[in-house]
């Protein structure tokens, strides 16, 4: 896969493009593998808890325990909105938002700045919830990190409209086919999905994308500022201190 930017060109034009706009050097994911392995830790307590008969397609109690259930939440258990994102329906819930998150985590790390991605997490995840709360305030625990993920399809959707004269077609092609095929399996094939938490993650990493991706087509999007890398490591650390509080909740080490 071709990560190059490429300028569109007119015979009029004579004005160079900045290099560090040509050119989108691959990186190593390291806040995508942070997450995906705070997503594996918190599903290894969930099998404990749950029993082995449930690690293919989950169990009940440590959705009771932790998972975004709509009426406690709306009764001052609001950890839970964070909490819920932590859990999975079974393995192959887990491996398919893994891999989502892999995916499209990498792009965002390449192509934009990686502090960006927890807080698009954080943010998607949240609003995924409280949009599915809002439409479907009756409804079984809600978990996993579909709302979150869902959020960087929405984010890199803008990317790739805001800056498209600036991206090779191999790169707009492969995009294109990540968002449809991630977004396909998400609504259509992973049962007891949660679609308007899938909306309203989308929605927010939309909405995030908008007003942090430059639309100046000269300005480099992976350039960031200290403020915005106090910001991203922060939410890191918010999803960080959630696994642990979610594991720390399903062996019934604390209770809130």
């Amino acid at each position: 896969m071709s990560l190059d930017y490429q300028k569109e060109t007119e015979p009029e034009e004579t004005e160079e493009t900045p290099e560090q706009v040509m050119r989108a050097v691959p990186v190593t994911p390291y806040f995508s593998y942070i997450l995906i392995a705070c997503l594996i830790a918190v599903f290894g307590a969930q099998v404990a808890v749950d029993s082995a008969e449930s690690l293919l397609f989950g169990g009940i109690r440590s959705g009771l325990i932790a998972g975004f259930y709509k009426a406690a939440f709306v009764h001052g258990e609001y950890w839970r909105v964070l909490t819920g994102a932590a859990l999975h329906g079974g393995l192959i819930h887990l491996a398919f938002n893994s891999y989502a998150l892999y995916i499209l985590g990498k792009l965002i790390e390449t192509l934009s700045n990686r502090v960006h991605l927890p807080v698009i997490f954080l943010l998607s995840a949240i609003g995924g919830h409280l949009m599915s709360l809002a439409f479907v305030p009756i409804a079984p625990p809600s978990i996993g990190a579909s709302g979150g993920i869902i959020g960087f399809l929405g984010y890199l959707t803008v990317y790739g409209f805001y800056r498209r004269k600036l991206m090779s077609n191999a790169l707009l092609k492969n995009m294109l086919f990540n968002v449809v095929f991630i977004a396909f399996m998400g609504v259509f094939v992973i049962p007891s999905v949660d679609n308007f938490a899938h909306l309203g993650g989308l929605l927010m990493g939309a909405i995030y994308g908008i007003f942090q991706i430059p639309r100046d087509l000269y300005k480099d999007p992976r350039e960031t500022t200290p403020l915005m890398e106090i910001i991203g490591f922060a939410a890191l650390g918010i999803f960080l201190f959630v696994a642990v509080l979610t594991v720390l909740l399903l062996f019934q080490i604390v209770r809130l």
